[in-house]
């Protein structure tokens, strides 16, 4: 079984993304995605925190130095997880399946969720590609962009020494994604 895990509220839920200085200090500064942001480009967004840290280094790997937590509208979350459609055929018609992911501007995986030293943990985690119109919808339901790179900063030095205090992490839990077509399209209960 698949479960979406990730920090939310009532009103957002909140997604990583990392970039190159210039694309998130102009976003940080906008509160939103400006001129160096590419919108021809397919755009990745993860909920869990500790799979962003896996893939981007910790803010160590080049064009990924800065880490921004995006709080994204709920309900705009939701409608991308509609449109979405999993990068492989999993079970399903090779046929379909490929026709599905060629027709959506956004795709699915799930990838091993991650412990602070970069071992698996025996779940899942959701990322999410966005492109075309489906972007515009993301870009348009984003609530606020935080710049997160000093705390990660200061996490992987503890980490690192070994005094990471795993309780001062993002806390995530499970997102009730409760939509059975959405959860019959991403795989969720397999």
């Amino acid at each position: 079984m698949k479960e979406i895990y990730a920090q939310y509220d009532g009103a957002a839920i909140r997604v990583y993304q990392a970039y190159r200085a210039g694309i998130a200090e102009e976003a940080v500064r906008l509160q939103a995605f400006g001129e160096q942001f590419s919108r021809t480009r397919m755009t990745w967004i993860k909920p869990s925190f500790l799979w962003m840290m896996y893939r981007a280094g910790w803010g160590a790997k080049k064009d990924q130095e800065h880490i921004l937590a995006i709080d994204l509208d709920r309900g705009a979350f939701e409608t991308l997880l509609r449109q979405a459609v999993l990068t492989s055929p999993c079970g399903k018609d090779p046929g379909d399946w490929r026709q599905a992911l060629d027709a959506s501007p956004v795709r699915v995986q799930w990838d091993p969720d991650r412990k602070p030293d970069g071992t698996p943990i025996g779940r899942p985690a959701l990322q999410m590609g966005i492109k075309a119109a489906a972007l515009s919808a993301y870009l348009d339901g984003i609530v606020r962009i935080t710049d997160i790179t000093p705390q990660v900063h200061k996490w992987d030095a503890q980490r690192h020494a070994g005094r990471l205090d795993k309780a001062a992490l993002p806390s995530e839990r499970i997102y009730p994604m409760t939509d059975p077509a959405v959860r019959a399209r991403l795989a969720m209960d397999e």
